[in-house]
């Protein structure tokens, strides 16, 4: 191994294709339609930070990668080579077990793609189906039908891609519980490894935020929402699935390993127009936009900003992301990120009020949120939101 890297190198990638087919109404992604892109500029100036990336920070080996977007799958055969190709000869140390996931929506993938894909080293798909009736997806901006997920879900098998997500929602306008359950059945059939499910957060800059401020969004109302939320909970747990996080379920062995990074608040890339990375106590995000993030890139690194991320910050972030897996936090890792610290010192007030409001509870390695507490989550990490940089500055 190259003995200038670093042994907490990052192993963890995220790359951001910003392209898709359409915008959804939900969508507040930096993502842009697919029509007139520069595309071939986009990948090589994204190749250069690469090349500049590794130079800056040497990576350690690879053990995460994962290809968000926009849709990556818009990519043509020969893009989808070239990007893949430019990967492995700036980032060639690979673990023997590395997760290499690509989102894909169904319609964007055919058997030659997912050939190509394959070949260049994507092992996980993840693909957006979102609902399984074809009313809902045309409500919600989605353009691929209930056929091209099955479709899709095959053309992966045949390649021998066989370690497959989908993401599922739920609150969408006008989806009833009955047909959450619906897309639920037709979900677990596939019987797949993996599933996220998020809930509708209507954002700002998107259609649907439009609509709801005319008030044209006919949304369920909160308590259907939570129903939904307990009726998922409930089924995936029937169907043997753990949720090893708010919105994620898998079979054991095949939680999203790239996202578990996150969660335990480690160091990876971000690369692309508009991604965000971690590296070094240092958080980035990049130049938004397509041709300015294309000619920045061919200079230097195409940074927005980045900003030192102060042991405070970072503590709460540790507890904010921490409490999302159904694990939770350990004290142990704690001490290990922070030379030293003891959870229970820093964050002694938050923890008793939690664990008098039953919304954690202890482990043998730290807290996790208790029932009662998964479904109210955001108040949960509210309570570490500004809480050492708040009490830093009332000392002073």
């Amino acid at each position: 191994m190259n003995s200038n890297v670093h042994s907490d190198a990052p192993r963890a990638i995220y790359m951001h294709i910003p392209f898709c087919t359409n915008k959804c109404f939900y969508c507040d992604f930096n993502s842009y339609v697919l029509k007139d892109q520069p595309v071939m500029d986009y990948l090589r100036a994204l190749e250069r930070e690469m090349e500049y990336t590794v130079q800056q920070t040497p990576p350690g080996v690879i053990d995460t990668i994962f290809v968000g977007g926009g849709t990556p799958t818009v990519l043509k055969n020969d893009e989808m080579e070239y990007f893949l190709q430019s990967i492995r000869k700036h980032f060639p140390n690979w673990s023997k077990n590395i997760e290499f996931t690509m989102e894909a929506n169904p319609g964007t993938t055919d058997l030659e793609k997912m050939a190509i894909m394959k070949a260049g080293g994507v092992n996980r798909v993840s693909f957006g189906v979102q609902a399984f009736q074809n009313e809902l997806l045309t409500g919600i901006g989605r353009i691929h039908n209930i056929d091209d997920v099955y479709r899709s879900l095959e053309n992966a098998r045949k390649v021998g891609l066989n370690n497959l997500s989908i993401d599922l929602m739920f609150g969408l306008p006008n989806q009833t519980l009955d047909m959450l359950s619906y897309s639920i059945d037709r979900a677990l059939e596939l019987d797949l490894p993996h599933y996220s499910i998020y809930s509708l957060k209507v954002e700002e800059n998107t259609l649907f935020h439009t609509m709801f401020q005319k008030n044209q969004l006919p949304l369920p109302d909160e308590d259907d929402e939570l129903n939904m939320y307990l009726l998922l909970m409930e089924r995936m747990k029937k169907a043997g699935y753990e949720q090893y996080e708010i919105s994620n379920f898998a079979k054991p062995g095949y939680s999203s390993r790239h996202n578990t990074t996150y969660w335990h608040n480690e160091d990876y890339y971000g690369l692309g127009a508009g991604a965000h990375g971690y590296v070094g106590g240092k958080r980035h995000m990049n130049i938004k936009g397509v041709n300015p993030y294309n000619e920045a890139a061919m200079k230097g690194l195409p940074r927005l900003e980045q900003f030192e991320v102060d042991r405070e910050e970072a503590m709460e972030d540790f507890m904010m992301v921490g409490l999302r897996l159904l694990d939770g936090v350990s004290k142990e890792r704690f001490v290990r990120q922070f030379d030293g610290a003891q959870l229970d010192d820093i964050f002694r007030p938050q923890i008793e009020k939690l664990l008098r409001l039953a919304l954690i509870e202890p482990t043998t390695a730290g807290y996790k949120l208790s029932e009662k507490g998964l479904l109210f989550g955001n108040d949960v990490f509210g309570e570490f939101v500004g809480s050492l940089v708040h009490e830093a500055e009332t000392a002073q």
